[in-house]
């Protein structure tokens, strides 16, 4: 590589951490490059951390955050129990964005839309399409099941990673 690609390749790289993207590729000839940043450490108390908080708070306080932790912890088997029960999409899973773009969910418009709730889907299936850089990506259901839900509209500008299905796996 010249050094001028160098440091355009530095450029870029800055570039795409300020801006917090998680993945980039680039195809152009026989030059390919393949960038993934690991996330930033986020800032999540650890067990020291709630201790100490319990030790500072109020006892009534003190012992409803000690009976919400017990709870989480799967300790109170019955109110876990009650947890699953309340929520019916518990199970389901979530066909993520591989890419930022545009999603349709039918392959042109004024078309019948490639999947909706109740229909059931296999491994492979196309279930929609995200339009990024004029190139029209097909995004593939990854277990076979249920859709449940869709839970992005037609024509929505979606970021990578962001939930675009919900599948009840068969």
């Amino acid at each position: 590589m010249k050094k001028q690609d160098i440091d355009d390749l530095r450029e870029l790289i800055e570039f795409l951490k300020q801006h917090q993207v998680a993945e980039f590729d680039v195809d152009r000839g026989d030059l390919k490059i393949r960038l993934k940043f690991n996330p930033p450490e986020s800032g999540t108390a650890s067990l020291s951390d709630l201790a100490r908080l319990l030790r500072t708070a109020p006892q009534s306080v003190a012992q409803a955050a000690a009976a919400a932790t017990e709870a989480a912890s799967g300790s109170g088997s019955a109110g876990a129990a009650a947890d699953s029960a309340a929520d019916p999409d518990a199970g389901l899973h979530l066909v993520k964005s591989p890419i930022v773009g545009t999603f349709y969910g039918s392959p042109s418009p004024g078309a019948a839309p490639f999947v909706a709730p109740g229909d059931h889907v296999e491994k492979g299936q196309v279930i929609g399409i995200i339009e990024a850089m004029k190139l029209m990506n097909e995004i593939e259901a990854d277990v076979s099941g249920e859709v449940v839900k869709c839970l992005v509209s037609n024509g929505q500008a979606i970021e990578f990673g962001q939930p675009l299905y919900s599948i009840r796996s068969a």
